[in-house]
């Protein structure tokens, strides 16, 4: 059974895919959720989870940008 923690996770990262899609029109939404994806898997072994979405986020946009 998940924890809370990863479930607030969880729907964290559902919301940053509403965001950046309203953000980024043009993008498909494939091209949003694997920006995403790829963010996520860079912080997948982070040890303090309480600022990963925010990091997600951040690193997805920068690649839907088209600066990483």
């Amino acid at each position: 059974m998940p924890d809370d923690k990863s479930v607030d996770e969880e729907k964290a990262i559902a919301e940053i895919a509403d965001r950046l899609q309203e953000r980024f029109p043009d993008a498909s939404r494939e091209s949003v959720v694997d920006a995403i994806e790829k963010s996520r898997a860079t912080f997948a072994d982070a040890k303090v989870r309480d600022f990963v979405p925010v990091l997600i986020e951040k690193e997805a946009k920068a690649h839907l940008k088209g600066k990483r």
